[in-house]
């Protein structure tokens, strides 16, 4: 599928899970600076974020949990996990994107292992 090179700013997310697709508003975080700073201060998120490239989050100074799905070369979830505030996710070794949302939000959506995703800018 080839490299994939976003800038920061804002799009759509795309799951293709079991039922008919499902579309919601996307944060794309690709620079050093926003990665870094992700969802830190939030109380809500309207959406999922995407952190790429990234293999790994953290929820230290996070106020919520949240749901962190990890993707991989071909935008194909690996995992899906739920974080509490104050954790240091495990690195997944073949993640190459990682989708954050607020808990709860990805199982409405669909989002569960092997499930394709789009990204649209």
């Amino acid at each position: 599928m080839g490299r994939r090179r976003w800038q920061d700013g804002r799009g759509e997310l795309t799951v293709h899970g079991a039922g008919d697709p499902v579309t919601v508003p996307l944060e794309l975080a690709t620079s050093y600076r926003a990665r870094t700073k992700g969802l830190l201060g939030r109380t809500s998120v309207a959406g999922a974020m995407l952190l790429s490239p990234a293999s790994s989050v953290h929820t230290f100074r996070m106020r919520i949990p949240i749901d962190v799905a990890y993707l991989d070369r071909d935008l194909r979830v690996i995992t899906v996990v739920t974080m509490p505030p104050g954790r240091l996710g495990l690195p997944r070794p073949r993640s190459r994107h990682v989708l954050e949302s607020e808990a709860g939000a990805m199982a409405g959506w669909g989002l569960r292992a092997g499930v394709l995703v789009r990204v649209t800018t």
